[in-house]
Parts: structure tokens; sequence; C-alpha cells
């Protein structure tokens, strides 16, 4: 099944915008030469409704169909914010800015938008609007729920809303979605254990925080083994833990710890939330010790609308013949969750072929996998809102 013929003839050019991408990594919400260049495009293509700025640092810009008797309204977003990683692929277009890396594959997502913006600028073979979503500050900064505090759905009238992300492991050329639970939610937490600090030779004077906050580590994880329902998915981490001495002849006053938890489904984020603040502090009053813990929600589940997921489906089929419709539920999170929250809407795997995962220094995005993510953009929007 083939790539749309215009988009295999802009390949080397979209490419070429990648590259440079990758070449200028920008973090989180200061994005401001990326959404520039992304502004320059949207306007080379003969768009004329672009408005950049919302969420801080995204862009959005409106293409009408050659008709609007349909009155349907489609978002298509990417993300473009890198990572703070310092490159190590070797690549000729490697990040010239050290520490700050596309690792992740923005600048893939972003290209393959431009690109699938370009071909529905040029052929307009649609009825209704589509509205493109580039956005700040995926990467922990929640550009996603920015952006739908400004507005974004009711300001633009979006109906339904969609996004993809590069997949490693998976071969170039397939997709992968299913309905419901896509990503998990992602909580972070803090635990800070206080007890009484002293020489190492009279454990009996002190409150031993290490101890205390080890048993601490250990008992968290039978939120997953003992209270969670086995057919569930939750996991916690403990990230990091550290004393407030270095010295090995002391018994350390305090601890902190840090760690996140993640979930594929909300009951089961209540839970886990409130059995973390129950082991902690009933595990350190138990010794003697005052455990106090911090939570902080983070991004949502990214849950799939079955309506919507069809549609991701069938345009998927149209431009490939592997496509995987029931593929697992991944452990990551990803904060198009805050825009399928306020709107039905569909998130898809495109395949990346074998590179190292994304957060690492060697990954890789596949050039070859753009024509494939701009067709499926483009696919939907035509499929979605047929020509009039």
């Amino acid at each position: 099944m083939p790539i749309k013929n215009r988009l295999g003839e802009m390949h080397d050019e979209i490419t070429g915008w990648r590259h440079h991408l990758h070449e200028n990594p920008e973090l989180l919400y200061e994005v401001h030469e990326t959404a520039a260049f992304v502004v320059e495009r949207l306007k080379g293509f003969g768009i004329t409704d672009i408005t950049p700025g919302i969420g801080r640092t995204g862009v959005v810009a409106v293409i009408e169909g050659r008709t609007n008797t349909s009155g349907r309204v489609v978002g298509l977003r990417a993300d473009m914010d890198a990572l703070p990683i310092n490159e190590a692929t070797g690549l000729e277009f490697a990040s010239k800015t050290p520490g700050m890396m596309h690792a992740c594959g923005h600048d893939g997502h972003t290209s393959i938008l431009l690109g699938a913006a370009k071909y529905l600028a040029e052929t307009r073979n649609f009825d209704g609007k589509v509205v493109l979503i580039f956005q700040p500050a995926e990467e922990g900064g929640a550009g996603g729920k920015a952006m739908c505090d400004d507005g974004l759905m009711d300001r633009w009238g979006i109906q339904e809303v969609y996004g993809l992300h590069n997949m490693p492991g998976l071969p170039v050329g397939q997709f992968a979605i299913r309905p419901g639970p896509l990503l998990a939610s992602a909580d972070e937490f803090e635990i800070t254990v206080t007890g009484k600090g002293g020489h190492a030779a009279s454990p009996h004077n002190a409150i031993d925080t290490t101890l205390v906050a080890a048993q601490i580590v250990v008992s968290l994880q039978s939120i997953v083994a003992r209270n969670v329902n086995p057919v569930k998915r939750v996991v916690v981490t403990v990230g990091t833990f550290v004393t407030d001495s270095n010295a090995s002849n002391v018994i350390a006053h305090q601890v902190h710890m840090k760690g996140t938890v993640r979930t594929l489904d909300p009951d089961e984020r209540a839970l886990a939330e409130e059995r973390v603040r129950r082991v902690a502090e009933n595990t350190a009053a138990a010794f003697g010790a005052e455990a106090v813990v911090t939570w902080k929600n983070g991004y949502p589940v990214t849950v799939n609308s079955p309506e919507e997921t069809q549609y991701a489906i069938e345009a998927a089929r149209a431009v490939s013949d592997n496509v995987h419709d029931d593929t697992d539920p991944v452990m990551p999170a990803e904060d198009f969750s805050f825009m399928l929250e306020q709107r039905p809407g569909a998130y898809i795997f495109l395949g990346n072929g074998d590179t190292p995962m994304c957060h690492h220094p060697a990954y890789r995005f596949d050039d070859a996998a753009i024509p494939l993510g701009c067709s499926w953009f483009a696919e939907l929007i035509e499929r979605r809102m047929p020509a009039a």
C-alpha cells in the first residue's frame, strides 16, 4: 500500500527540515527558534491563519479545505522540544548545542506535520478545517496542558484530535495502535525521612534513617505485589535516595527519596497514591522516625477513543500493509493525554526501526519513516473530511 506520491517527492525537502531542527534543539518552553522555523515554513506554504504563542510558545495554524460544508474541524498535533542529553550519534547534523539533543524524535514529528501541512495546503482535497498544533514542552513541561489551558480546543472549535510518535523496535513501515489506554499516567513523589543522626558506633542512641528509608523502598513494592489487581498494570520506582551525610561512620539524620508511579487505570492511580503515603508514613513511625510525602500529579493516562482509533487504523492501512491494531500498552507517559481528555481522538506509534530507545544519547530518528507519517496525517484528513 503506497505513501502519497507528492509526499514521496517531498521526502528530501522534509528530511532537510528535520536535520536543521536536529542541529538546533531547544528545551521545554524555550523553543523560540523552532517555533519561528515552523511559522516561516507555514507561511511559505501559503497558510495565512497562523497564531504563535499558544501555551507560551506553541503554534496553531488552520488550513481550510476546498469546501467547508461538513463543518468538521480536526486537530493534528506534533511536539517540538528536545531533551537535556549530550548527543552520541556521530551524525553530520548532530546537535550544535552541548547538553541538548533531539533524543525522542520530536524533530521528526515536527517535520512530519510540516510535510503533511504543505501537502494539505497544496491540495486542499477535503471538506472542513485542519488545525495544526505544534506543541512545546512535552518532555516534562506539560505543554499540551498549557495549550489546552489557553483555549486550544474551544478557540479553534476542534472536534477530534490525532497525534503520532515514533517507536524504536518497530520496523519502519509499521504502525501500532489500540483503543483505550495506550500510555501510562506518570505521577511523582518525594519522601523525606527524618530520624535522629548519630555515630555509627552507637546505633542505639540514634534513629537510623538509612535503615528506615531502605525499608520504605522495599515496602513500596508491596503496593504492586499485594494491593493492585494482578490484571492491572502499576509501576512504582524509587529513582533517587540521598542521605544528609556522606561519611561512613555517621548515621544520617535525614534521607530524601524521589520516585514515580505509573498506571493505566485512574482507580489504580488513586490507590497507588494512598498506599505510597500510608506505607511511607507508617513504616517510618514503626521505627520511631517520621516520613513526609509530597505528591505531584503528572500526565494522565493516554486513552484512545474507540471510534477515532478506528479512523486512525483505516488511514494507516491505506498507507501501510503492516498495521498492528491491538498493540500492548506501554508505561511511558505522554502529555497528548491532556488533549484527549478534552476531545476524542487517537495516538499512534510509527515504526522507527532498529535504533537505541528514545531518551538514549545514541538514539536516531529514521528519515525513512517521514513519508509514512506525513501520508498518515494526510490520509486521515482526506478520509475524515472527504471532499464535497
